[in-house]
């Protein structure tokens, strides 16, 4: 049962967020609520998905127990606002935010970790 209201892919386990971490180079996943620092995120998520195909956008419900995944990585250690939004490369966390961001933030860390160079501008 979808629990965020997103055009995005949800993740609803623990076993599913490790799948696709597993089977995607590039992954970015914002763990949050339907609320004002999140919804934004989403947004700027579901409009870079149609230009990136190079990375794996989904959603996580950050209260469910399985989102514990993310919530407990020490990647999160000290964050205090939501979403929680983990970059995955190559199964790894390569870099975690908290809070709200915004287009150029998120294209930015998209840019750093994940090399576009074998992508082509369409």
């Amino acid at each position: 049962m979808k629990m965020l209201h997103t055009d995005l892919q949800e993740i609803e386990t623990a076993a599913e967020l490790e799948k696709m971490i597993a089977e995607n180079e590039n992954v970015m996943v914002c763990c949050g609520r339907m609320g004002p620092m999140c919804i934004p995120v989403y947004d700027v998520m579901e409009e870079l998905e149609e230009d990136r195909t190079d990375v794996k956008f989904a959603v996580m419900a950050f209260d469910t127990p399985e989102a514990g995944i993310i919530r407990n990585d020490d990647a999160c250690r000290g964050f205090m606002g939501l979403p929680f939004t983990m970059y995955y490369k190559n199964g790894k966390v390569a870099k975690a935010t908290s809070s709200i961001q915004n287009m150029q933030q998120v294209s930015s860390i998209l840019n750093e970790q994940f090399s576009t160079s074998d992508v082509q501008n369409a």
